[in-house]
Order: C-alpha cells, then structure tokens, then sequence
C-alpha cells in the first residue's frame, strides 16, 4: 500500500470553511488567533502562584478553529510577543521576565495544547460530539504537563514548597472545576458551529 493511499485523509478546519486558504488568510488567522488568547487571557480572577483565566478555552477553541501548524503558530506568537514586552499575559503582564514567573509553563503549554487538538480537528474530531469530547479533554491536559513541573522548579528556586503535594494544590487543584467547565464548553462549540455550517450549505444547495 503506498503512503498515498495509507494516510489519513484531512479534512477542512472550520477557518477554512470561513475563509478559503491563502498565505494572506493564514497569517491574519494566526494573529486572529493570538488577538483571542490575549483578550482571554485578561478574564482573570487572581490567584498566586497561577492566576485562573479564560486561556485554556481560547486556546482550545483557536486550535480547533485553525488547526494543527497554524493554531502552534498563534500560540508561539502569543509567547514571543508577551515576552517581547507586549502587556498580553494575565493581568496585563509581559516582559523576558515572565519566564520567571511560576504560570509560564503553561504558557508554553499551550502550543502543543492547540496543536494536538488543531491535529484531531484536521481528522474530524471537532465534528462529533463523542469524538469532541475526547480531544478536547486530552488537549485541556496538555498545558498541565509543561505547566506543572515548571511550576515546580519557580518554587524550588523561590525557596518555597515544591512536594508533589504542593504543585498539585498550587497548579492544579484549584483548575479543576473552571478546566471542566472550560472542556465541556469548547467540546459544544465546535460540533454546534460544524452542525450550523451544514446547515447552511443544504439551504445554498437547495
């Protein structure tokens, strides 16, 4: 079997059903994207050492909308203008020494985050509600596993508790709720807005 005929089939991302693909059009989704997260990003409530945000579900959303490269590219833009000095982070923050700060793990997290949920949407996963819901739940996961040990090392060198016990209560305890509300809302969204869209093309069919 050749590795044309074995590889998996990928289909539109709800931004291309919206706006046809183009060098133009990738580029101002990429920073559509990055506009998103940092809106989101100032829906805070704040809470030390990681502050509760709209993030998460912006993340989730723009990598689902724009798919696998160009949701990591909307992150990584989000990150390296934060640190460039851009007041883009939560409560407005930015700078190089943001990376001192115990949250940035997860900032980092979220380009792989809006990755791998950009790359399950890519294969349909954002258009059944099952499916939906899976990728996203391992997707809302994902900024935990850079979040949580870089947690750890801020602490370590603030001098301050840093068991697992500690980094748990710290950087994930707190989350648990807002993240399932989060997931389950992004996990609605996009098979109601792919439901939407068929719609619309049977009626401009008819």
């Amino acid at each position: 079997m050749s590795s044309a005929t074995s590889a998996p089939r990928l289909v539109p991302t709800l931004a291309d059903r919206v706006v046809p693909r183009s060098a133009i059009a990738n580029a101002l989704l990429i920073v559509a994207g990055t506009a998103v997260v940092a809106i989101s990003a100032q829906i805070s409530v704040p809470l030390w050492p990681v502050p509760v945000t709209g993030q998460t579900l912006a993340v989730l959303l723009v990598g689902a909308s724009l798919g696998a490269w160009r949701g990591a590219a909307s992150l990584a833009l989000y990150m390296l203008l934060g640190l460039a000095g851009l007041p883009i982070f939560a409560e407005f923050s930015g700078g190089p020494a943001s990376v001192l700060s115990p949250s940035f793990g997860f900032i980092i997290g979220f380009i792989p985050a809006a990755a791998l949920i950009g790359w399950l949407s890519e294969r349909a996963w954002d258009r059944r509600p099952v499916l939906a819901a899976a990728g996203f739940f391992a997707a809302s996961l994902v900024p935990f596993l850079f979040g949580l040990p870089y947690l750890a090392v801020v602490l370590a060198n603030l001098g301050l508790p840093h068991s697992f016990a500690a980094v748990m209560a710290a950087g994930f305890t707190p989350f648990i709720i807002g993240g399932i509300v989060k997931w389950a809302i992004a996990a609605a969204l996009l098979p109601l807005a792919w439901m939407i869209v068929r719609r619309v093309d049977r009626r401009n069919r008819d």
